[in-house]
């Protein structure tokens, strides 16, 4: 033992070795660690129009809709978050929240291609993409319509769009200047989980709850609305993200554009906090959830035809109210000077099995279907079933890229699933943050029910739904957990 350390004043006052001192002084190397990467924070922001000017086929259904008037704008809003030390740049996130149905037919590859020849230097990786879910959005790939000629088509819808928010992400970047950030969780009353359960024990998403057979609701509801702030040094507020669980649904059979309740919601705001204020809509673990009403239909329209409001104002009303709470808390807590971390992970989750009666399901589908070229789409639904069949044994393995942001207190977390909200929970539980974000449809994904919602069945949890089931669901979470703990110290004993 060095005798230096019996020379130390505790030992003096105490008697004691201080090498009784080493737990504590190694848990307080570990917070050192994990503070010191605190650093200034840099935010741009910016908000940009995806609204075709051609008609567009719609995605959102197995049939061909196609929109020739958008109702509302479509947008996509981009925040850029880096933390530096003097002039060493430590870490940087860039988020983009777009008015989409899903991130397919390889734009997110295509989109940071066109980034990265634009902006130099930049690991396009700590780049990405959600979308809202809305159903009233154009198709962005090649394989789910046969697309008639004269409109825009799927591929120019690509280049139109990563034309414009690669213009809005050089904006949000070379306009990003020192700021802080402060956050919140409020609650609004937006989503019911909409699988209905029978007496028989089957489970039908929207199906009647009017029935006598009707027995409840198979899953738990997320009411909860994580807000977060961006302000400028002189406490202006720049941007703010708004994460709900809840998919942009509430009016996707319509043959029009329109970004869901979220254009209402966005105005709401901008109204209130400025025009010019960028927002970012989050979709939280939402995919046995909506917008639908699932019982108490009557009193919810009475309340809202006496408030004088559509279906949309009324949802953007309550998510507004959140905000509202959320803000008068969290504009006396801004903070300028904290950690930012952005990990990102390329994982392995086990695949959904394919059984042999499920691939013969399928393949008599696919034959029946291929008739028509009307029946694209659900041609297309039961192919995947068919080949993953033939490929589970070589690729039993799933792989995705997990991005896990800590961003002060916050944690926040992507996947590309219409990941069911059970799971979405079991995130949030276990996170060693203070508020977790958890943010769904970051890329190519489908539907990932629980245990319970496999053995209930129906749409969103059959094979032809899944590529991911409830085993890899629980290694999802567990892998996510561990990305997001790995970035705060471990809670004392």
């Amino acid at each position: 033992m060095n005798r230096s350390l019996f020379l130390s004043p505790y030992f003096f006052i105490t008697g004691r070795s201080p090498v009784a001192l080493l737990p504590c002084l190694a848990a307080l190397l570990i917070a050192g660690a994990v503070n010191a990467r605190a650093a200034e924070l840099l935010v741009g922001a910016a908000t940009t129009s995806i609204t075709p000017k051609e008609p567009v086929a719609q995605i959102g259904s197995f049939s061909l809709r196609v929109a020739k008037t958008a109702e509302t704008p479509l947008t996509a809003t981009v925040l850029v978050l880096e933390s530096r030390e003097g002039e060493k740049v430590l870490d940087q996130a860039i988020m983009v929240s777009c008015d989409l149905c899903v991130i397919r037919g390889g734009l997110d590859e295509m989109f940071r291609e066109r980034v990265k020849s634009r902006i130099a230097g930049l690991d396009v990786r700590k780049l990405f993409l959600c979308a809202t879910h809305t159903h009233t959005a154009p198709v962005t790939s090649d394989k789910n319509y046969a697309v008639p000629k004269g409109m825009m088509q799927p591929a120019g819808y690509r280049e139109f769009f990563c034309d414009r928010v690669a213009d809005a992400v050089v904006k949000a970047w070379e306009g990003r200047k020192p700021g802080g950030v402060s956050w919140g969780l409020g609650h609004a009353v937006v989503a019911q989980n909409r699988r209905a359960v029978y007496a028989d024990g089957t489970a039908q998403m929207y199906g009647k709850t009017n029935r006598p057979d009707f027995r409840g609701i198979e899953g738990y509801e997320d009411h909860g609305v994580g807000v977060l702030f961006f302000w400028d040094t002189r406490k202006n507020l720049i941007a703010t993200a708004i994460d709900v669980a809840c998919p942009a649904q509430e009016v996707e059979g319509r043959r029009a554009l329109n970004a869901d309740f979220w254009h209402e919601t966005r105005e709401l705001v901008k109204k209130k906090y400025g025009k010019d204020l960028c927002v970012l809509s989050w979709c939280g673990a939402a995919g046995d959830q909506s917008p639908h009403l699932m019982y108490n239909r009557a009193a919810e329209e009475r309340m809202r035809k006496l408030r004088g409001l559509t279906r949309l104002e009324e949802i953007a009303r309550r998510i507004g109210q959140a905000v509202d709470e959320v803000y008068e808390v969290a504009k006396n807590d801004i903070r300028t000077d904290l950690p930012l971390v952005h990990k990102v992970e390329d994982i392995e989750i086990p695949m959904r099995i394919v059984t042999a009666n499920e691939y013969a399901t399928a393949k008599a589908q696919v034959e029946t279907l291929s008739k028509d070229d009307r029946n694209r789409r659900r041609q297309a639904w039961y192919q995947e079933v068919v080949d993953r069949y033939t490929r589970q044994k070589e690729q039993p393995n799933y792989e995705m890229e997990l991005h896990v942001i800590r961003l002060g207190d916050v944690a926040i977390a992507t996947n590309p699933f219409e990941l069911f909200t059970d799971y979405g929970v079991r995130i949030q539980a276990r996170s060693r943050a203070v508020q977790t974000f958890v943010i769904q449809l970051v890329g190519w994904g489908t539907y990932l029910p629980t245990a319970r919602g496999v053995k209930g069945g129906g749409y969103s949890t059959s094979v032809q739904s899944n590529r991911v089931g409830p085993k890899g669901g629980q290694v999802l979470v567990d892998k996510t957990v561990e990305a997001i703990n790995s970035l705060w110290p471990a809670p004392k004993q």
